[in-house]
Parts: C-alpha cells; sequence; structure tokens
C-alpha cells in the first residue's frame, strides 16, 4: 500500500514539473500569462529614504554597494547627448564596451559606426552588444565595417532553435564605458530620433547621463555581464577595471542590473523607493504600465501624505496601443490624487524617478512588466540632494510643457476612448 502511494506521488511530481517547465516556456512567449510573481505584497512603510536603512537596504537587495566620490553630469537631448559619446570615443586609448537595445540606421548611426571603427583601426579594443530586436533596422553595410575594422560585435539573443523560448527576453540596457573610467548610462538609443533638442515632434526628449568615479566599475560590470552570456568570455585587467579614486566632493552612487532570469531587482528597487517615501514622488516615464501591486504601493505613499507627479507621453507617443493601455489604469491613481501630467511638444522617453528630493534613479528601466520582469535592463541610483534638486528643475520644465489630466478630464473621455483604453489594456498583456 505505502509503495503504490509513493509511486502515485511520484507520478504527480513528475506531472507538476511537466506543467512548471510548459508554464516556465509559455511565459516568455505570452509574458503575462499565468505569471508568478516574485515579490507578491505590498511592502510596508519601515523607513525613508534619509534613514541609514534605507541604504543598507538597496545595497543589500540589489547587490552593489553605494559608492562614494562619483561626478554625474545630466546630458539633455541628442543635441548634447551624442557629442558627449562621440567624443569620449575619440578620446579612448584602450578599450571601448558599448551595449544598446536600439541601433537604426541613419546620419547618427553612421556617426558613431566611424567613431567606433575608427577607434578599433587604431588598435583599440572594442566590444559592442546590440540586441538583435532592437537592432533589427541597423543596415548591414554598418555591421560588416564594423567586423572588418575589427571590433567583436555580439547580437542578443537572435532567434535560434535552441533559444526560442527567449525570444522574448531582450537586453534593454544602454551603457557606454570607455577605458573603464568614463561611463555613460540612461535611456538613449542611436537614432535619428533622439536627434536635436526636443524641439519639435521629430526629435524626442531624453536624458543621459555621464560618469566617472568608482560606479564606473558597477557599470563595466553590467556589460560584462551580457558580454559572457553572448561572447563567453570573462574581459579583465586593468584596461577595464583600471583603479578608480574618489572624486572630492563627489556624489554616491550604485549602478545595479536587472534581468529575466531570476532577478527583478528594477522592479524591487521602484517599489522600495516608493514604499520608503515620505514627502514626494516624482516620476518621468516613457511607458507607465504599473501592475496592480505597484498601483497598491503607490496609493499608500498618498495615504502617508506623500505628493506624487508623473510625467508620460502625450500626443506624440510612439507606442499607443501601450499609452492607451497606460491610461487605462490612471482611474484610481487620479481618483486618490496623483498628478498625471502629458508631455506635449514630442515624444517623452525619458525614465527617472526622485524622492523626497534625495534618491534619484535613472537609467534603461521603464514603469512596465517588460522592463521589471522580462528585459535585461541597468540603472544607476543617486543619492545626493544636490543633484536631485539639478533633476527637479529638469522635472519642473518638463511639467511646464505637459498638460495635467485632471479627473474631470479623465471622466469625460468618450465612450469609444474609453472602450479603446481598455481593449488596448487587455491586449498589452500579450506584448
Amino acid at each position: 500500500m505505502e509503495k503504490l502511494e509513493n509511486k502515485k506521488q511520484s507520478k504527480r511530481e513528475r506531472f507538476k514539473e511537466k506543467i512548471r517547465k510548459i508554464k516556465s516556456k509559455t511565459r516568455l512567449i505570452f509574458p503575462y500569462l499565468g505569471r508568478e510573481k516574485q515579490v507578491r505584497y505590498q511592502m510596508e512603510h519601515h523607513f525613508t529614504v534619509k534613514d541609514p536603512e534605507f541604504i543598507r537596504a538597496m545595497e543589500h537587495l540589489l547587490g552593489p554597494p553605494i559608492l562614494y566620490g562619483n561626478k554625474i553630469k545630466a546630458l539633455h537631448n541628442g543635441a548634447n547627448i551624442f557629442p558627449a559619446m562621440l567624443n569620449a570615443i575619440k578620446k579612448a586609448k584602450k578599450t571601448i564596451t558599448f551595449e544598446t537595445y536600439i541601433y537604426w540606421s541613419g546620419d547618427i548611426a553612421t556617426k558613431f559606426c566611424k567613431a567606433l571603427c575608427e577607434k578599433a583601426r587604431e588598435g583599440v579594443k572594442v566590444h559592442i552588444i546590440l540586441d538583435w530586436m532592437g537592432s533589427s533596422k541597423m543596415d548591414g553595410k554598418s555591421v560588416s565595417e564594423m567586423i572588418d575594422s575589427g571590433i567583436e560585435l555580439e547580437r542578443y539573443h537572435p532567434p535560434r532553435w535552441y533559444n526560442f523560448f527567449r525570444i522574448n527576453n531582450r537586453t534593454h540596457r544602454k551603457l557606454l564605458t570607455i577605458d573603464g573610467k568614463i561611463g555613460f548610462i540612461g535611456g538613449v538609443g542611436i537614432a535619428d530620433e533622439w536627434q536635436g533638442n526636443a524641439e519639435s515632434k521629430l526629435h524626442w526628449r531624453d536624458s543621459h547621463y555621464e560618469v566617472t568615479g568608482p560606479v564606473v566599475a558597477q557599470i563595466q560590470a553590467a556589460f560584462s555581464n551580457n558580454w559572457i552570456k553572448t561572447h563567453s568570455k570573462v574581459l579583465l585587467g586593468n584596461n577595464y577595471y583600471p583603479k578608480l579614486n574618489p572624486i572630492a566632493g563627489g556624489v554616491r552612487a550604485q549602478a545595479f542590473k536587472s534581468s529575466s532570469n531570476g532577478s527583478e531587482n528594477s522592479r524591487l528597487m521602484n517599489l522600495l523607493s516608493i514604499s520608503s517615501a515620505a514627502k514626494s514622488i516624482k516620476l518621468q516615464a516613457a511607458y507607465f504600465v504599473p501592475d496592480q501591486l505597484a498601483i497598491e504601493t503607490l496609493l499608500s505613499a498618498l495615504k502617508r501624505g506623500v505628493a506624487i507627479e508623473i510625467i508620460v507621453p502625450g500626443p506624440y507617443s510612439d507606442k499607443k496601443i501601450i499609452q492607451k493601455a497606460s491610461r487605462s489604469l490612471w482611474s484610481r491613481l487620479l481618483e486618490a490624487g496623483v498628478k498625471m501630467y502629458e508631455y506635449q511638444p514630442t515624444m517623452y522617453h525619458c525614465k527617472v524617478l526622485i524622492v523626497d528630493g534625495l534618491w534619484v534613479s535613472v537609467g534603461s528601466t521603464n514603469f512596465d512588466d517588460r522592463s521589471f520582469r522580462l528585459n535585461d535592463e541597468a540603472n544607476l541610483n543617486i543619492y545626493d540632494k544636490n543633484f536631485a534638486t539639478e533633476q527637479t528643475k529638469v522635472f519642473e520644465e518638463d511639467k511646464s510643457k505637459s498638460r495635467l489630466m485632471t479627473k474631470e478630464d479623465f471622466r469625460h473621455r468618450s465612450k469609444i476612448g474609453k472602450l479603446i483604453d481598455k481593449l488596448a489594456s487587455v491586449s498589452n498583456r500579450q506584448i
């Protein structure tokens, strides 16, 4: 009798394991179908961002320490971002590592290709990771030119029979490191849409950040994480990881990575930041599609008296279905007192979180499930009042160019508009 029961138990376990594997594979194709959450419950407000416990939590939960002595220079829009990146590439002496999601054909893509190829021909070791899907609009001539010049170029997760079930896992990171000493991180892709100064609907509004100091090694490590996955080679030595001394008067910062293989660090960082807010939350979000847990965490912050303001794309969104799915989730937030602003001049691609005028997170992470659970992302966290004040001024400037969505405006949308938003919310679950 006992043997029979053990046999039945064994069959049940084998059946459960098969179902688990099928679900795991299915979720990579349909990422929101039956997905289990790693963080299932709302975080309680245990401490504020001013408390030492907050810093310790961010270090222990995300991995890298928050390091002293860094210099962070905010660069806004392509007119400032691309010249800074190209100038840094031009000055490279030993190594360049570069990872990006978007690399399309066009004027700015040609400039980057030329600059990178020139350095490779000079003997600089150049390593590039391009997301296979995000770089699908890149012309083959540029790829050939890069490889012929000696650049080591890898495509992230190209479709193969052995990785078919990982097709939905993309690298969304935007990382550039020069000689292991200068880093760039943010939301900008290599495409003409990011050129200019957000002065027209053809030129997107975005921010990127130039970094020097000890935290650059963490940015390099984030790149190396995916380089190992694609090239099976570890980059080591002083050319990649030189000694980086703290800069006098520099800020405290931390660069961390997030990925789909069991690490939801981006989601964890956002939830912990929101749950630790005591006064204010300012969010610049290119794609704002919060899940139920994120909504509840925001609502709890409101109940504590936290003022929440969010800027999202307006009439020039590049992904209308995501925008409509976002709007379908605004009702409870608006009713509770969240202020939603839609940026009017052009597509809004910023990804910045500012909490209590002290804690700032910037990088590639969007406030949606794809970034939190599927994409490989990288963010830079800065713990500094002066830097937060500067970024708050930028937030206010963007807000002045945005339209406030009131509760009344939202309630009085047309019936067709409400229906479209609802349908977009359902269909977006399968994107």
